[in-house]
């Protein structure tokens, strides 16, 4: 039960940042457009260099060590994103949900409230990124897990902002928008500990759980983070966000692993 342990607290902690993030609201109601494309662009940037050096790379050496050859390594991670990322795209069809600049998506009912759809889409965003560090701990490992944990931490903390900063602009309260930005994050633990008890199951399932993760990290990079920076006319500024986020995290995976 250690792994899931681990892996549950350490979701957790990412989660939280999310809260921690939406506390300038306390301050502000609003954000220059250039920051929230840099920060939507961090965001995405710290997403996908975890999902490239802290998922795919150590799932596929995680596949080669249980005995599979380089070919057959190179598969099962290849197979397992496709994975990830068709279970998220069921989501986005399935589940009722709406972005807050690129609209409404999925089966939506009349009766839905607005802001039950945002929640909706926040929780289809953050269960990956929870799935990922529970995942990540699934060998016992912390060298795995925490770079994971601080990178998704830091990219919930303008997340949890953006969120914020988008429910005052509905004229939500500012506890109200703290509090939501409070229940979203709690979201990451829950995908932690499904992650971190799969794997527990057997090591044999630790290449495919992270390159279900990766797979299901890559998806939401590029169906919800990259258009909302273009939608806003954010390129550049979110262009510079990917790559500082991209190497922070790039930094942290080398170092504490």
């Amino acid at each position: 039960m250690g792994t899931i342990y681990l892996g549950a607290i350490a979701s957790l902690g990412a989660g939280l940042a999310t809260a921690v993030g939406a506390l300038p609201i306390i301050f502000t109601a609003n954000l220059d457009k250039k920051w929230q494309g840099i920060l939507l662009g961090l965001g995405g940037g710290v997403m996908l260099a975890a999902t490239a050096f802290s998922l795919i790379v150590p799932g596929k050496e995680a596949a080669v060590d249980l005995g599979y050859t380089e070919a057959g390594s190179a598969l099962i991670v290849s197979i397992g994103m496709i994975l990830g990322a068709s279970l998220l795209w069921l989501m986005h069809d399935y589940f009722p949900h709406e972005h807050f600049n690129k609209g409404a998506e999925g089966k939506i009912t009349e009766n839905f409230q607005r802001i039950w759809l945002f929640i909706i889409a926040i929780t289809i965003h953050n269960f990956p990124e929870g799935l990922a560090v529970g995942v990540g701990f699934g060998d016992g490992s912390v060298s795995h897990g925490l770079p994971l944990a601080i990178g998704i931490g830091l990219q919930n903390m303008p997340e949890g902002l953006i969120v914020a900063l988008a429910l005052r602009e509905l004229e939500y309260s500012v506890k109200y928008a703290l509090g939501i930005s409070l229940l979203t994050g709690l979201v990451d633990p829950v995908g932690g500990i499904v992650g971190a008890s799969i794997v527990n199951f057997g090591q044999v399932f630790l290449p495919w759980g992270m390159a279900i993760a990766a797979g299901s990290m890559l998806f939401v990079i590029v169906d919800e983070i990259i258009p909302e920076i273009d939608r806003e006319s954010k390129a550049q500024e979110g262009t510079l966000g990917i790559m500082a986020g991209f190497v922070t995290m790039m930094f942290l995976d080398i170092a504490l692993g």
